[in-house]
C-alpha cells in the first residue's frame, strides 16, 4: 500500500463521505498494482455505486486533464503519494435514462 496520507485538492463531499472514498483509494492500492490505474478506478467505481447508488466515475493517474459535470456533493479530486483520484457521480440518473431508451425502441402501439 502507498503509505502516504491523501491530500484533498478540490471537494465538495461531506466529510465522512471524502474519508470513505480515500479508504476505498487505499484499498484498491492494496488489491492491485500501482500502475494498473484502470483496475484501480473500475474497484472504486464499484464500491460507490454499490453504497450509494449508480452513476459513479473514477479517474486514477498521475497525468490527465478533466471537464465534468456532477451531482453537489459528490466530487472530491486528491492525491496519495504521487497517484491522483478524480471521483465524483454523474448528473444523470441512468435508471431513469435506461427506461427511456426502452420506450424509444419500443414501436407506437405495442
Amino acid at each position: 500500500m502507498l503509505e502516504g496520507k491523501g491530500v484533498v485538492r478540490e471537494t465538495d463531499m461531506e466529510e465522512v463521505m471524502q474519508y470513505h472514498v480515500m479508504e476505498l483509494a487505499h484499498q484498491a492500492l492494496d488489491a492491485h498494482e500501482v500502475s494498473d490505474c484502470q483496475k484501480i478506478a473500475y474497484f472504486i467505481k464499484q464500491k460507490l455505486d454499490e453504497t450509494y447508488g449508480p452513476a459513479w466515475n473514477c479517474v486514477v493517474g498521475n497525468d490527465f486533464g478533466s471537464c465534468i459535470t456532477h451531482l453537489c456533493g459528490s466530487f472530491i479530486f486528491f492525491r496519495v503519494e504521487m497517484m491522483e483520484f478524480l471521483v465524483f457521480k454523474d448528473g444523470k440518473d441512468f435508471t431513469e435514462s435506461r427506461k427511456e431508451v426502452i420506450r424509444v425502441l419500443q414501436k407506437p402501439g405495442t
